[in-house]
């Protein structure tokens, strides 16, 4: 950071200045002073395109003053929000101004003449003011209650407040755990603390008698002012700090008594009041940044954001690419690299160095023990430094790698490329051992304060002024020199002969590397100096040539000696061809976030400028210019020479300056100029050799030549004027031009992921693989499968498409998309892996492919040894093994039932088992007929007796598929009926469970059959069904006893006979019997069951299930949506 005068303002009469405020938002400055004293003024800067920033004039537009106050303004402060300004007097006197129509006026008054104001703030949103009466800080929450006082860390009690000013984080702040509340006490120490509960502040004793304290717009800078004394004289100087308590710089400046010091709203200037002055001073923040390639890098803090945002703007595509960083250190960049230092956010204590190209891409990452406070850069080393030891880093880029850099081993590579060394170490560069991490953090008398390199030398300031000159890239210490000044910025020239120094007080000077001394040391401080220098920048191609500025003015040197001076206060970015090229970053900075592409500015030098002026003279002619450039030689100037002649078509002339510019490709070209016979085609030639294309496209139509116009835009790759020029009617494009330029055009927005703009030229190109791509990008897939069915049989591009609707689950289309190219082994892998079992069988199938067979039973192996029986269930469903998913419903309905528990789960399982069976006969029923051509009938007949899947001789399994189902069906219809009180049906319904004891424990079925039929008051029955109980063989003595027991006591009450007798009429041979008997005794006639209530069907009308084939009466399904055994559906119930 740097910080200048730059101009002060008198007061009249000369009153002297108490107080001073900067409004930060529309740059209005207050200004209270002695006998009432109350001025407003307004500074304008008057900027153009061509002057910004602080080197843009500024003249004073507004220059009020107040009347109202009587004695001494001691306060001014403004209210942002509401635009007004509030001021006190030493008799407490305080007055609210506000702006009406260009002009302050007095709105409101409070005169309290028993209290002195010492200070007053208003609230972030204007709406309330702080006034403070006492010596005494409290501390208030924002309901104004009171919390506590703030302890005094610098000394005692009795010490007084000179300052308080308290950062609120409005803007960011450049680090987490920043200090932002700083107090300041007559003793000059100040205290700055994280919040008003730190207790483990950073005290600076800054040896000041404080008279002014104030935070920077961003919380970044902290300036303290006061009256500094010693044995001589008072000086009033004003120091700069960091939030963490570093000093930055110092400020002397003239006067006797300083009051107060405001920053402006953007951190760029401070303002003074100092005796009856008003004095300005320009502050250059030394800003996160570097300039690599064509790329301007830049970081900047958020409110939102705790990271760092670093922007890459690139200055030739004018595209910015934004990277979010923790604790980001510092940013360092050359050539085509960049280089970004942050710390370690896992708490290491280690330290990131982040190499990256020119769009932000890292390149490769290092992790570091020391603090890396100072880097450099160079094409080939990076080099960090702490303030006791330095790191060097000999990087590769991807471009340079070759296959014995691949195949080396990470030590030797680690071994030859890193070096660590302490400031006090004396490497010789021959592989002695490196300072490790424990030496590297000793502490050193005489501390670094700067680096600097070049490709062939290492150069490390000391803050005693010591240089250290190392050679690269071994590493060895080859001189140690001394300067008349402390550096604080270092630069070395493109070849190494000179370091220019900028030391601590913005003063630059020159030290000759080369020149020998008297006393034998190599190395000379040169008298040159210049004042007020904060930046500086070598040529890249010539040794004598820099540029450096010095306050709002750019020098351009040429041995020494400068040219005419240049109103700038850009930051040089690069300094090569005769032209630099430099960087308003104070105006990027206002908006980060969109920087344009304006805020660049490409000075030249006096030689080049001259060089063109010579050309442009029409009196002057080429020899002279060419004399001129031969006193003053440059490539770019004979480049010019050059380009002028051959616009003139002064061929000879033109040779010879490419032969001084050592320019061979350029020789051939004015070669190739003279074999074309017309002049407009010689000028479009050289149009197009120095990149002026659109000129040499006019060349080529006044020619009548639109052929050589698309070819040269073809040769550029400007595939969108290739199409203008295409439709351009009597173009003579062929097709085939006009296809590859729509192409190109789709492969332009494809690169840019702007896929259905892409889409349309590929659709006029017929690029039929790149439209895939986009449709598959877009996730269009009724466009992808569009394009399948339009693109032929067997082309190569059906494989691709198959394999993007493989990718995002889509097995039908990609099965039609491998079929149609002829790959059915692809085609069925795509239903195996997406699950699809049951096409891949029929793929199978239809093309005699046996190994889906084993690959089904391995794959249902494995999920049953993993114990995923319904994984497996479905595996065989889908590739309608239906018996085998059967059996395995079967098994796990049987250990449901096992567990007896849940018996709605083990009906359900049942169900599906048996239903698995149907869809089996139904499946063998469908091939048999479409292989055999039989009818419905027969087919079915012939499927009954074939077992295409394997059931393994279990008939079981086809017969009685529906057994399982209809026991527990039959037992939860008997068990709802009790409890519903429908104890007949409930005992008919128990009464046929005793067909299942194979399926359900007797002991249930009994037992539920007892209960109905005592709740039937069929006693007969329930005598019977005890009989059942008593006789189990599994029960034991005492659960036999306990039935006993219970049907002596209800039979010694009611005897064993049935109430209630209800007979029916067989339909068949028409006798009586009780209407509960599922088969007639006298014919043995069997009687479906109803599934809805559990009655015999004795008539010979009912209704029967299309699915599971059951029964039930028709006036009792009618109530019924679905069938109650196998939930089918009862769309038509006839």
């Amino acid at each position: 950071m740097f910080i200048y005068l730059s101009k002060k303002i008198a007061i009249p009469n000369n009153t002297n200045l108490r107080c001073l405020s900067w409004n930060h938002d529309q740059g209005y400055i207050a200004c209270g002073g002695e006998d009432g004293l109350l001025k407003v003024l307004k500074l304008d800067i008057q900027s153009d395109n061509k002057v910004k920033g602080l080197a843009a004039p500024s003249n004073l537009s507004m220059n009020q003053t107040l009347e109202g106050h009587g004695g001494s303004v001691e306060v001014v402060v403004w209210n942002m929000e509401h635009m007004k300004l509030t001021s006190s007097d030493q008799f407490g006197l305080i007055i609210v101004w506000t702006l009406y129509k260009g002009q302050w006026y007095e709105e409101m008054i409070n005169n309290r003449n028993k209290s002195v104001v010492k200070d007053m703030k208003w609230n972030f949103d204007g709406g309330r003011i702080c006034i403070i009466y006492e010596d005494e800080i409290h501390i208030y929450d924002n309901n104004g209650n009171f919390t506590s006082k703030l302890i005094n860390y610098c000394s005692s009690d009795s010490s007084t407040i000179t300052g308080l000013d308290w950062y609120n984080g409005s803007e960011g702040y450049i680090e987490q755990e920043c200090h932002s509340l700083v107090v300041c006490y007559d003793n000059g120490k100040t205290q700055l603390m994280k919040s008003e509960t730190d207790e483990n502040p950073i005290i600076i004793d800054t040896g000041l008698i404080i008279t002014a304290v104030q935070w920077n717009h961003t919380g970044s800078v902290l300036a303290i002012g006061g009256l500094q004394r010693n044995q001589e004289k008072e000086t009033n100087v004003i120091l700069f700090y960091t939030p963490f308590g570093d000093h930055l710089r110092t400020l002397r400046i003239p006067g006797k008594n300083l009051a107060d010091l405001s920053w402006d709203g953007d951190g760029l200037r401070l303002s003074l009041a100092i005796d009856s002055y008003i004095y300005f001073a320009n502050i250059r923040p030394d800003y996160k940044w570097g300039y690599c390639g064509n790329t301007v890098v830049y970081a900047f803090n958020k409110p939102d954001r705790q990271d760092s945002s670093v922007v890459f703007w690139e200055t030739k595509n004018k595209e910015c690419i934004v990277k979010y960083i923790k604790n980001l250190m510092g940013i360092t960049a050359y050539g085509d690299h960049c280089l970004i230092t942050t710390k370690a956010p896992d708490g290491s204590g280690q330290y990131v160095l982040i190499l990256s190209n020119a769009i932000g891409t890292p390149l490769e990452t290092k992790y570091i023990d020391i603090k890396p406070e100072y880097a450099a850069i160079t094409e080939t080393h990076v080099v960090v430094a702490s303030k006791e030891a330095f790191y060097s880093w000999q990087f590769k880029t991807p471009k340079k790698l070759t296959s014995v850099d691949l195949s080396s081993t990470s030590n030797k590579r680690k071994d030859n490329r890193e070096r660590l060394y302490h400031i006090d170490d004396v490497p010789s560069g021959t592989g002695e051992r490196q300072s490790d991490s424990k030496r590297a953090r000793e502490k050193t008398k005489d501390p670094i304060c700067c680096v600097c390199a070049s490709n062939e030398l290492l150069v490390v300031g000391r803050e005693s002024g010591t240089i250290h000159r190392y050679s690269l890239p071994h590493l060895a210490l080859e001189m140690k020199n001394v300067l008349r000044c402390r550096p604080y910025r270092t630069s070395l020239n493109c070849n190494s002969t000179r370091l220019a120094i900028i030391d601590i007080s913005g003063v630059l000077s020159f030290f000759d590397l080369d020149t020998a001394t008297t006393s034998g040391e190599k190395g000379e401080h040169l008298s040159f100096e210049r004042k007020d220098a904060w930046d500086m920048k070598w040529a890249e191609d010539r040794p004598d040539l820099f540029a450096m500025t010095e306050k709002t003015r750019m020098y351009i040197f040429r041995n020494m000696d400068p040219e005419e001076p240049i109103i700038s206060s850009g930051y040089i970015c690069k300094f090569n061809d005769l032209e630099v090229r430099s960087v308003l970053l104070d105006e990027i900075f206002k908006d980060p976030d969109n920087p344009t592409i304006n805020l660049l500015m490409d000075i030249e030098t006096r030689s080049l400028r001259d060089t063109r002026e010579l050309l442009a003279q029409s009196e002057v002619g080429i020899g002279d210019s060419y004399q001129f450039i031969e006193e003053n030689p440059h490539p770019r100037l004979w480049r010019l020479l050059a380009e002028y002649s051959l616009s003139n078509l002064d061929l000879k002339i033109a040779e010879k300056a490419f032969v001084r510019y050592l320019d061979y490709q350029g020789i051939q070209f004015v070669k190739s100029l003279h074999k074309l016979d017309s002049e407009k085609k010689k000028l479009a030639e050289i149009s197009a050799y120095f990149k002026r294309f659109d000129e040499a496209e006019n060349f080529y139509f006044e020619m009548d030549r639109r052929d050589l116009a698309i070819d040269m835009r073809v040769k550029l790759g400007d595939w969108f004027r290739v199409s203008q020029l295409l439709k351009t009617e009597g173009s003579g494009g062929d097709d085939n031009l006009v296809r590859q330029s729509h192409n190109a055009i789709g492969d332009y927005y494809a690169d840019r992921h702007r896929w259905r703009d892409a889409i349309r030229q590929y659709v006029v190109g017929l690029n039929q693989s790149r439209l895939a791509e986009c449709y598959y990008m877009l996730e269009d897939f009724e466009g992808l499968d569009n394009l399948m069915n339009s693109v032929p049989e067997n082309h190569p591009l059906l494989a691709e498409i198959g394999n993007m609707f493989f990718t995002v689950g889509m097995c039908e289309p990609a099965v039609r998309s491998y079929m149609k190219c002829g790959k059915i082994k692809m085609a069925i892998d795509t239903c195996v892996n997406l699950n699809q079992w049951d096409q891949a069988v029929e793929l199978a199938r239809a093309n005699n492919m046996k190994e889906i067979d084993n690959l089904l039973a391995k794959y249902a192996s494995h999920l049953l040894e993993k114990n995923k029986v319904l994984n497996a269930i479905e595996l065989y469903r889908k590739a309608s093994r239906h018996v085998q998913a059967a059996k395995l419903l079967y098994q796990l309905a049987k250990e449901s039932a096992a567990v007896g528990n849940k018996p709605m789960r083990t009906k359900k399982l049942y169900v599906l088992a048996a239903l698995m069976v149907e869809q089996h006969v139904s499946y063998m029923k469908q091939r048999v007929q479409s292989s055999s051509g039989q009818d419905s009938t027969t087919a079915t007949l012939t499927s009954l007796f074939i077992d295409g899947d394997g059931v393994d001789g279990d008939s079981k399994t086809l017969d009685n598929a529906w057994r399982g189902a209809e026991a527990f069906h039959f037992y939860l219809m008997a068990q709802r009926q009790l409890y519903n009180g429908a104890f007949e049906v409930a005992m008919k319904t128990a009464l046929y469970l005793r067909d299942f004891e194979d399926l359900i424990d007797p002991e249930k079925i009994y037992a539920l059959l007892v209960l109905a039929s005592i709740s039937n008051k069929c006693y007969g029955i329930a005598s019977k069904a005890f009989i059942k109980l008593e006789s189990m063989e599994s029960f034991t003595e005492s659960q036999r006893q306990s039935y006993e027991d219970l049907a002596l006591d209800i039979f010694n009450r009611h005897p064993p006979k049935d109430i209630r007798n209800n007979k029916a009429e067989c339909s068949h041979c028409e006798t009586l019997i009780p209407d509960y008997l599922p088969v007639c005794p006298n014919c043995e006639n069997n009687f479906p069951i109803c599934i809805v209530t559990g009655r015999p069907i004795m008539s010979y009308q009912f209704w029967m299930c299309s699915v599971c084939k059951h029964k039930a009466f028709e006036q009792e399904i009618l109530r019924l949506q679905n069938c109650p055994l196998c939930h089918t559906p009862l769309y038509n119930k006839s």
